[in-house]
């Protein structure tokens, strides 16, 4: 409940953000959901992915290099929230508080997929799972990333993931060591998310503070392959953090300021899980570094996606 009413009071900042979680179709013409807010299996066996240049198909089609399509982000601080003064399109409910603006939070190192979960590698996992999906997400360009695909979706994908990373003579010595370490494979937390979107100079957007059309699919109406818009000055060379999809995090809805904590308390309700970087379908606004948007679990939509981490648990 606690959640819920947090949300309450940013609902009409979120009014073309925010989805229902008791809102069970993905999108007009894709079928019934059944109880468990699943649609039915696709009737035949999801055909095998052919091979894509640049990628391995016997890691799930991750990018064919030294940390398997994973970029470090070293650990320390950066700024987070927005600072109306600064960013005059800011949402209320990205400030850190009456009385301050932003503030700052210190990370350890993780890593980050370069770009967003593709549907080729989606379909590595349900085809080597025989996991339910929206035969729909199942649809389309194998470079494009995957969506319609709930909170639960990309949560089994990353479990499925680590557990071939960890097994297959495949992975790359440098992954292999990290997961012996004891790191694992999941979704990004918000702070994660941000820190690796804007990097650590509280930057409006992933490329600077100025408005452009050049560096993200946004306000199109269709996605693009994953890494199709060039971003060169994207901090760690990753690709989409704003545009194409929104993005799951492992972040429920709570108003800042942040506390990696509350990310482990108060989800025996309806809770809403955060989500980042906004989508092909959105303005200007709805692609900054500091947007938070937020779903219901169950939620499946045409815009939205994930990338995924791998942290020290």
């Amino acid at each position: 409940m606690r959640l819920l009413a947090a949300f309450a009071a940013a609902s009409v900042v979120f009014a073309g953000v925010w989805l229902d979680y008791r809102s069970q179709t993905a999108r007009g013409g894709s079928g019934p959901m059944d109880s468990g807010g699943l649609a039915p299996a696709p009737a035949e066996p999801t055909a095998p992915v052919p091979e894509l240049p640049g990628y391995r198909a016997e890691l799930g089609h991750l990018p064919d290099d030294a940390l398997a399509g994973f970029v470090e982000i070293a650990d320390g601080p950066f700024l987070m929230g927005s600072d109306p003064g600064i960013d005059t399109l800011a949402y209320d409910v990205e400030r850190w508080s009456t009385d301050q603006p932003q503030g700052v939070v210190d990370l350890p190192a993780f890593l980050i997929g370069r770009s967003e979960v593709t549907l080729a590698q989606f379909a590595a996992f349900v085809e080597a799972t025989g996991y339910e999906v929206d035969p729909q997400a199942l649809a389309g360009p194998l470079l494009h990333p995957v969506s319609l695909v709930s909170w639960p979706d990309a949560l089994a994908y990353c479990r499925w993931l680590e557990e071939l990373l960890r097994e297959s003579p495949a992975t790359p010595p440098e992954v292999r060591s990290r997961l012996a370490e004891g790191w694992g494979v999941t979704l990004p937390s918000e702070a994660q998310w941000e820190k690796a979107a804007r990097g650590g100079d509280g930057r409006i957007f992933p490329w600077g503070n100025e408005l452009r059309r050049d560096r993200a699919n946004f306000a199109t109406g269709r996605p693009e392959p994953v890494g199709a818009v060039a971003c060169p000055e994207c901090p760690y060379g990753l690709s989409d953090m704003s545009g194409n999809v929104w993005e799951w995090t492992r972040s429920p809805w709570q108003p800042y300021p942040y506390d990696e904590n509350d990310d482990r308390e108060g989800l025996e309700g309806d809770a809403l899980w955060l989500m980042r970087g906004g989508s092909f379908a959105d303005g200007i606004r709805d692609v900054r570094a500091a947007i938070r948007g937020a779903a219901g679990p169950d939620v499946r939509r045409e815009f939205i996606g994930f990338r995924v981490v791998m942290a020290r648990d």
